[in-house]
């Protein structure tokens, strides 16, 4: 099949990257990053969460930071950003009403697909889970707001093991009633393989449209690049990432977390795919918050290009 011909990237590392680090990261720091995943061509952005700070103690400056990336029209600060998703992750009406104020312009509802994951992370089942979100979904679109939904633990679980297609299958189908604008469907552990890739995105497919259906992928056994390309062979244009590979993953040890966004525009562009993304601006952006943390970047393509960068090279954008 034919690939696709433009990819829509969505940058999570503000949100689902930053919120794993131990040491507290100024708000300059995030609202700069923001800044400048947004002057590389991001169109769709991941930038906070409107969450119990006791739960998440990162995200305790949420609404700063919206403020800073999302001020008023003429407001000192610059102007309200056009033809972007602002998004945040929205667990309650509260939640969300704190985002609406904020002027995010897309929330993100989850839930899981294992049902011991739904339990030890949220203490519930699947079905109460989706409930609790129904509130969260209709305020949504009674505003106006995308409504974006993620699917954890689509292709296995650090506490179930396996999990059967038919189990993500039924969570698709319940976010679609809810009436999501897109499905997100994550590879939580990185456990995943091409063709089971393919078979889980498949069987989502038929019961949600398949142009807007993402992948959510982490590298944490070296498989996600290639599972990218196993997606867009059955025709998804819709990815998640996380500049740098910001983000690890709490429930496997040694986990690498998130495809870095640096390593799939590298993919894509060499297909002739295009991202709207500058990659150059993409990997400079990368590099400035691995400093500011102290680490080497998690994109592999993104320290190779840094590097030729570094020596004069041109880079494609």
């Amino acid at each position: 099949m034919a690939l696709p011909k433009f990819v829509y990237m969505t940058e999570v590392g503000p949100r689902d990257g930053l919120q794993n680090e131990k040491s507290l990261v100024p708000v300059d720091v995030k609202v700069g990053l923001c800044e400048r995943l947004l002057d590389a061509g991001v169109s769709s952005l991941e930038v906070t969460s409107f969450v119990s700070p006791r739960k998440i103690p990162q995200m305790a400056d949420a609404r700063e930071v919206m403020a800073r990336v999302m001020p008023p029209l003429g407001g000192p600060q610059g102007v309200r950003r056009q033809g972007k998703r602002i998004a945040v992750l929205t667990p309650n009406l509260k939640g969300f009403d704190a985002a609406l104020e904020a002027g995010a312009t897309e929330v993100v509802i989850f839930g899981a697909a294992s049902e011991a994951f739904s339990q030890r992370n949220i203490d519930c089942s699947i079905a109460e889970s989706i409930e609790r979100f129904r509130p969260v979904a209709e305020a949504a679109k009674a505003n106006g707001l995308w409504l974006r939904a993620a699917v954890s633990t689509a292709f296995g679980c650090p506490y179930q093991g396996d999990v059967p297609v038919g189990a993500v299958v039924d969570v698709v189908q319940r976010l679609r009633d809810l009436g999501c604008d897109e499905i997100g469907i994550a590879d939580t552990i990185g456990v995943g393989t091409p063709s089971q890739v393919t078979r889980v995105m498949e069987a989502a497919a038929r019961e949600y449209p398949l142009d807007q259906i993402s992948g959510h992928f982490h590298d944490t056994y070296g498989q996600a690049l290639a599972n990218v390309l196993a997606c867009l062979q059955i025709g998804m244009h819709r990815f998640d990432a996380s500049v740098a590979g910001l983000g690890g993953c709490p429930y496997a040890k040694g986990a690498t977390g998130n495809v870095a966004t640096e390593d799939i525009v590298y993919m894509l562009h060499g297909l002739g795919i295009e991202t709207g993304i500058d990659l150059p601006k993409l990997v400079m952006a990368g590099q400035w918050i691995s400093a500011f943390l102290g680490r080497q970047s998690g994109s592999r393509a993104g320290n190779a290009l840094a590097t030729r960068m570094r020596y004069g090279a041109a880079v494609a954008a």
